[in-house]
């Protein structure tokens, strides 16, 4: 067997009938069943959230975001903790804006390669995005400011209700 590494998966919002299927996706990817302890998601009324720690051979972080991706109407991020072998890994997801995907260091921050950071110069350089918006989505900037609500909207946290408008 591989090395073995652990990590969290949140799911920040899912609507009810998604939620055995989310089990089940986990489940096969980790090699075992899986239950998950489901709370109302108090940011988005109608769906529900959950956390979960797991355990499973290096790199499972990868294919626990894929399997859960595959529900689209849902809300998640999956992390991996860096090892002595190995980086960490976080993905998250929303509808809106796809996958986000970033190595980490041992400490859960973002590590970025420098061949990304030289493309987002040369993009900025080159009139495209602006070097600061190239580098707030390196980070993940928009990921978490589209999850922030759905992560702090448990028992007694202030929820910042979300409308649609249009």
């Amino acid at each position: 067997m591989g090395t073995m590494s652990r990590g969290v998966i949140f799911v920040h919002s899912t609507s009810t009938a998604l939620c055995p299927h989310i089990e089940w996706a986990a489940g096969a990817v980790l090699g075992a069943p899986v239950n998950f302890e489901w709370t109302q998601q108090p940011a988005e009324p109608g769906t529900l959230r959950t956390e979960f720690s797991w355990t499973g051979p290096s790199g499972s972080s990868a294919a626990l975001a894929s399997a859960l991706r595959s529900c689209q109407r849902i809300r998640f991020e999956v992390t991996e903790d860096a090892s002595v072998a190995d980086e960490g890994q976080r993905y998250a997801f929303t509808p809106e804006l796809g996958v986000f995907h970033a190595t980490t260091g041992p400490h859960g921050d973002i590590q970025i390669s420098e061949h990304l950071l030289r493309t987002a110069m040369a993009t900025a350089s080159q009139g495209g995005i602006g070097l600061e918006d190239a580098l707030s989505e390196l980070l993940g900037e928009p990921w978490d400011a589209e999850l922030e609500v759905f992560r702090y909207a448990g028992e007694d946290a202030p929820v910042r209700w979300l409308h649609r408008v249009g």
